[in-house]
């Protein structure tokens, strides 16, 4: 079922009823999570506000966990109080699926003077993460100009987010900290074997090169909201012996990272404003370059994003999430890897190490008709290092 028409009645009523029976190895804080990315599915957002909203839900989650904590309070109180007051200021619209999962979590912890302490101390870390977040750019009115000359008609479709790299990161000092390189010049051999690659790889048309694989890894990953990638982060929190903590933890490195990584990538995307392969293909006669061929019909496997391709948005939420799950697991065992996609009809992938699902989002992407390899090899760059950002001061901060 495709979760963005999902009925409104039954989502809240699975998300009451998988707190009433939680999975095996599940806790609070997965549980929540899962049902804090039904809640922003439901209620149509984009993927970068919707990584924002789950950025404020899971540092607000851990805030609080630590908070109760510290006041010998229930942490499934607290974390469930946090979750009510966050979600319910984001997404006003779900506030009766928000309240019947707050209810649904507390009817599970025994009242008393420690439920309601851990209330109060999930409250007030709500309320104390949404201040400091409140002015964070998110609201600046999008004014972006299209180009052209006056009378030439060009498509009026809005584009994503051309305000993003003015909003407050979370990790980073600027936007602009780990902005890439330029992308390849059109007259260099970098772009010839760009161009080429996803011609012959990423079009709708059957192509005698790619593989019905890696169609079906291109249609999965056209998904592209949190839920998907903390799916793959559930992999992790779900394995035996972690607490609430530790999970908490976990999330919210892998939430700011991932909102940090939107921030970063859509400032290098308007910055550079480069073209999508169905554009450049459909021009290939006007790059200055024999090299690259002109097809006039050509268009991607998969519908691609209003807004400029390089780099790569899905390869650098990818690789910020594996950069905090390979920090999580140093010196252990990573556990397989698996998530699932509306856009594959519920389909699991899995996957052995963390450079192999990485590689498999990058070659979606290009195997999808809608990046160049360039863009997908830049983005990896930036998301390590925003990854190691959340490791340093979120996974493992300094006493």
């Amino acid at each position: 079922m495709n979760m963005n028409h999902v009925p409104f009645a039954t989502t809240l009523m699975s998300i009451a009823a998988a707190f009433a029976a939680p999975c095996a190895n599940a806790d609070a804080v997965t549980d929540w999570n899962r049902k804090s990315g039904d809640l922003i599915t439901e209620a149509k957002l984009g993927t970068p506000p919707a990584a924002r909203v789950m950025a404020i839900v899971q540092t607000a989650a851990l805030q609080a966990i630590e908070d109760a904590q510290q006041r010998q309070a229930s942490a499934e109180a607290a974390l469930a109080a946090a979750h009510r007051v966050t979600l319910t200021r984001l997404l006003p619209a779900q506030q009766p699926a928000i309240d019947a999962a707050y209810q649904a979590a507390l009817n599970s912890v025994a009242d008393g003077a420690a439920r309601n302490k851990g209330i109060s101390a999930g409250e007030a870390a709500a309320q104390a993460v949404l201040v400091t977040r409140a002015e964070d750019g998110a609201s600046t009115p999008e004014s972006h100009r299209p180009y052209t000359t006056a009378g030439m008609y060009v498509p009026t479709a809005p584009m994503a987010v051309p305000q993003w790299s003015q909003r407050k990161p979370w990790l980073m000092a600027s936007a602009a900290q780990f902005r890439p390189a330029p992308p390849p010049a059109l007259n260099s051999e970098q772009w010839v074997r760009d161009f080429n690659e996803v011609k012959a790889l990423g079009g709708k048309a059957a192509s005698t090169r790619r593989s019905a694989e890696q169609t079906e890894a291109a249609r999965f990953w056209e998904y592209s909201l949190p839920a998907i990638y903390h799916g793959v982060v559930q992999s992790v929190a779900q394995q035996p012996q972690r607490d609430l903590a530790q999970n908490a933890r976990l999330y919210a490195a892998v939430a700011q990272a991932m909102d940090d990584a939107l921030i970063a990538v859509f400032d290098a995307k308007y910055h550079y404003q480069f073209w999508r392969p169905a554009t450049a293909i459909r021009n290939g006669d006007l790059d200055g370059n024999d090299a690259t061929v002109r097809d006039a019909a050509w268009t991607p496997l998969i519908e691609a994003p209003m807004h400029p391709e390089y780099p790569s948005g899905h390869s650098i939420l990818a690789t910020s999430v594996a950069t905090v799950l390979d920090a999580e697991v140093q010196g252990g065992t990573m556990p397989v890897l698996a998530t699932s996609s509306p856009t594959a009809k519920g389909t699991t992938r899995r996957w052995q190490r963390t450079d192999d699902f990485v590689r498999e989002v990058s070659d979606a992407r290009v195997h999808g008709g809608i990046h160049f390899r360039s863009a997908t090899n830049a983005a990896e760059a930036m998301g390590r290092q925003i990854g190691g950002l959340a490791v340093q001061q979120i996974l493992r901060p300094a006493p």
